[in-house]
């Protein structure tokens, strides 16, 4: 492993145990303003779907986007927090027996199995509706139109045109042919969502200009379609031990997916496209992107 590998991985430990620690603060048995009580075993149920570790890379792209804009707030941990409860309950739901049916998680046991379906779902449900409580909160940005396009922002990404209208064309497509196109639209969504997402929403919290938000938007673009081919390649080269899920699920499945179509080495020349693409996007930041940087070539090298 390279010196530069070992840096991210080290920056992306301590961003993801900062997420950690604050998710368990926002994730407290204390019920918060109209909240009534907070039911211990549902509770239980959505800490151990998104306490349970995991590299927290959207919570990561978004904190290094507003710090390479120059922005550092606490209420940009809060943005961070709302959005990998987001991805969490999307995790809860897609290892439901009705979707992925996945026993393993991050190395653990998934939510359904650990708990039970319907306390699954709830948790799930539960996790998506905190998140928008958590950035509709003026803790987050002193600005309320900033935090309204923060949660129009996160919902749209989120939703039907989105994260959830992706995981529908995955089920979908599954044991069909489907062409190319169709492949990179529901990537784009499922995957590419929530990933875009993280960097824009990090140039909506700094105020950036319209020419550095559209620079991130595109490079949150490139890290989620890189981010899919690398799933998708590790899909079909690691083990379950390795991954901390299920290998093989997508083979297994008959998913449509880029590697499956293009195959093993078309896959990793596209990635490295994508990466050095990426770098281009970031090149006019100067020595403020060098992390950002460090996270795309992370992200394509990725071993789990």
């Amino acid at each position: 492993m390279s010196s530069q590998s070992q840096s991210i991985e080290t920056r992306l430990r301590a961003c993801a145990e900062d997420v950690t620690q604050k998710l368990e603060r926002l994730l407290s048995e204390d019920p918060r303003g109209a909240e009534q009580y907070r039911p211990p075993r549902l509770l239980e149920a959505m800490r151990h779907g998104v306490l349970n570790g995991g590299k927290r890379i959207r919570p990561f792209l978004m904190i290094e986007t507003a710090r390479m804009l120059g922005y550092e707030h606490p209420g940009v941990m809060r943005a961070a927090c709302a959005l990998e409860c987001v991805h969490s309950y999307s995790l809860i739901h897609d290892d439901l027996p009705a979707m992925d049916d996945d026993a393993l998680r991050r190395g653990k046991p998934t939510v359904h199995v650990a708990f039970d379906e319907a306390t699954a779902i709830l948790a799930g449900d539960s996790l998506l509706t905190i998140a928008f409580d958590i950035m509709a909160d003026e803790k987050t940005h002193y600005k309320a139109e900033v935090r309204t396009e923060l949660v129009r922002g996160l919902a749209q990404n989120a939703g039907i045109g989105g994260m959830a209208g992706g995981q529908s064309l995955d089920i979908a497509s599954e044991g069909k042919s489907i062409t190319e196109g169709e492949i990179r639209q529901l990537e784009q969504m499922k995957t590419g969502a929530l990933l875009r997402f993280a960097c824009e929403a990090g140039a909506m919290l700094a105020e950036a200009s319209s020419k550095e938000r559209a620079a991130v938007t595109r490079f949150g673009t490139i890290i989620g379609l890189a981010f899919q081919l690398a799933d998708d390649l590790l899909d079909v080269t690691a083990t379950s031990a390795q991954l901390g899920k299920t290998a093989g699920k997508d083979l297994k499945a008959e998913k449509a997916t880029l590697v499956s179509l293009l195959g093993i080495e078309a896959t990793r020349t596209e990635l490295n496209k994508l990466i050095a693409e990426a770098e281009s996007l970031l090149a006019p930041f100067g020595s403020n992107a060098e992390t950002l940087a460090a996270t795309a070539r992370f992200i394509a090298t990725r071993k789990n």
